[in-house]
């Protein structure tokens, strides 16, 4: 039956795009800021229909970029690194298919490195609770960070640490 063989190689290409957007066993935002094993970290991409192509960390979730950061600084620690977790890593950071901007890491206060695209610090976001969430974007200073750019930013502004009640935004 032809037509039951195209309907299956449909189903289990639908399954394969689903699992190419999530990692087995992702947890939400991570507590540590990002990077497991202590390995280096690849950054991935998702589609956006409201922001195109955004970048995602390891875990699936979208990574967002501040308006008050710079190449060599984050501005974002104590209680707005709690909301806003830093993308850590402990290696370099690897592009993954569709990533054309320039990877790097900086030293926090901490000691922690972390990891920028395009030359702004990488964060999560604590509203974010599942891949395929976007709800931090223009979240005090926050932007999702976008292929090509850091996405339209925001105004510098001081990050507290309270979650947004703004509408929710998928992949």
């Amino acid at each position: 039956m032809p037509v039951t063989r195209a309907i299956a190689a449909l189903l289990v290409s639908a399954v394969l795009v689903v699992a190419g957007c999530t990692s087995a066993g992702a947890s939400p935002v991570p507590s540590s800021g990002g990077a497991s094993g202590g390995a280096a970290v690849t950054i991935g991409t998702a589609s956006s229909t409201t922001f195109g192509t955004v970048l995602i960390g390891p875990t699936g979730m979208a990574l967002y970029t501040h308006a008050g950061d710079s190449a060599t600084s984050s501005t974002c620690t104590g209680g707005c690194a709690t909301a806003w977790p830093p993308l850590t890593t402990t290696g370099q950071p690897t592009a993954g298919p569709g990533v054309t901007g320039q990877l790097g890491t900086l030293t926090r206060a901490d000691g922690t490195t972390q990891v920028t695209y395009a030359g702004l610090p990488l964060y999560y976001w604590q509203g974010d609770t599942k891949a395929g969430d976007i709800t931090g974007n223009g979240v005090n200073g926050f932007s999702v960070a976008t292929v090509g750019g850091a996405g339209s930013m925001p105004s510098p502004s001081g990050a507290a640490p309270a979650p947004s009640s703004s509408a929710k935004s998928r992949y």
